[in-house]
């Protein structure tokens, strides 16, 4: 069960909702009722693609990440511009650590400005308010 403080805070702030790890489930939980939850597997593959330091690993991740959501028709294709699409298209090659900023970027501003205040508002969120304050 999630901390009162822990609940509290992510009504404050949708980093504090990303940076706890319950948060980011009961958050992937309400994205998955509407359809969405790759926007955060897709935020949270970045943030693990960021910390790898092998090239070769860098590769292999970068093209799993690439498969899953960026190519048109991935299994869990995120909405983002044909022009970032291809950015990355051309640089899956030779993929940097920062290969997917952009779409990242992209992506956060999407589920921090349309899908987080819909959470906010949602039974999911209330209820576990509720409970925290009780």
């Amino acid at each position: 069960m999630a901390l009162i403080g822990d609940v509290m805070a992510w009504g404050e702030s949708f980093d504090d909702l990303l940076e706890c790890k319950t948060g980011q489930l009961v958050f992937e939980d309400f994205l998955r009722t509407e359809y969405s939850e790759e926007n955060l597997l897709f935020w949270l593959a970045c943030e693990d693609y960021k910390k790898i330091s092998s090239e070769t690993e860098m590769m292999v991740a970068a093209k799993r990440i690439y498969s899953e959501f960026v190519q048109v028709d991935a299994p869990r294709q995120i909405n983002i511009d044909c022009v970032t699409r291809g950015e990355i298209r051309e640089n899956i090659s030779q993929p940097g650590t920062n290969c997917f900023d952009r779409a990242q970027r992209v992506i956060y501003g999407l589920m921090e400005n349309d899908s987080y205040p819909r959470f906010l508002k949602s039974e999911i969120y209330q209820t576990l308010l509720e409970q925290a304050e009780k």
